[in-house]
C-alpha cells in the first residue's frame, strides 16, 4: 500500500464509522425518549482533526443546546450515543455504574427495555440503587455496610426471592 492511499483509506473507514455510528444514534435516541431526534455532526472539514457535535431533541422540546437537557436527558441521550458505538462491534459484556440514577420511573423502564433487547448478545453487569432496573436482573448480589468500614455480600435466589413474594400473595 502505498504512504498517499493510507489517508484516504483511513478518511473513508472513519467517514463510514461516523456514518454508522450517526444512523444507529439516530434510531436508539427514539427509542430510548419516545420520539425526538438526535444526530452527530463533524465540526471540522477534515475528517481527521474534526470534533463531533451532538444534537439531541427529546420530544416536545425545542432546545438549541444539548447544555439545555435535564440530567435525565443528559443520561439518556450519552446512554443512546454509548450503546449505538456499541452495536457497531458489540462486547460478550458491558459494565454500567448507575447509569440509571437520574432518570425518572418511564424513562427508567424505556433504558430496561434496551438492556433487555441488547441483552440477547451481550452480558450486562450493572451497580444501581433502582428497584425497577433491578428487577430485570437475572442474579442480584448487594453489599451492605451492617457497621461502619465492614462490608458484607449478599447474594439473592431470585428465583427463591419470587416463590416467597408468590407464597405471601
Amino acid at each position: 500500500m502505498s504512504e498517499q492511499s493510507r489517508p484516504r483509506q483511513t478518511r473513508e473507514r472513519l467517514q463510514h464509522t461516523f456514518d454508522e455510528v450517526n444512523r444507529h444514534f439516530g434510531e436508539m435516541f427514539p427509542s430510548l425518549f419516545g420520539g425526538g431526534t438526535a444526530r452527530l455532526e463533524l465540526t471540522g472539514e477534515e475528517i481527521l482533526d474534526a470534533g463531533v457535535q451532538v444534537f439531541a431533541q427529546p420530544p416536545g422540546k425545542r432546545n438549541s443546546s444539548i447544555h439545555l437537557l435535564s440530567g435525565g436527558e443528559k443520561a439518556l441521550t450519552a446512554m443512546s450515543l454509548v450503546f449505538s458505538l456499541f452495536q457497531l462491534n458489540p462486547a460478550p459484556f458491558c459494565l454500567l455504574d448507575e447509569v440509571d440514577a437520574p432518570l425518572d420511573d418511564t424513562n427508567t423502564e424505556r433504558f430496561c427495555a434496551l438492556v433487555k433487547k441488547m441483552s440477547g448478545n451481550s452480558q450486562f453487569v450493572f451497580i444501581s440503587h433502582n428497584k425497577i432496573t433491578m428487577e430485570i436482573a437475572s442474579q442480584l448480589i448487594g453489599v451492605t455496610m451492617p457497621e461502619a468500614g465492614v462490608s458484607r455480600v449478599v447474594a439473592v435466589d431470585i428465583e427463591e426471592a419470587m416463590k416467597l413474594a408468590d407464597k405471601a400473595a
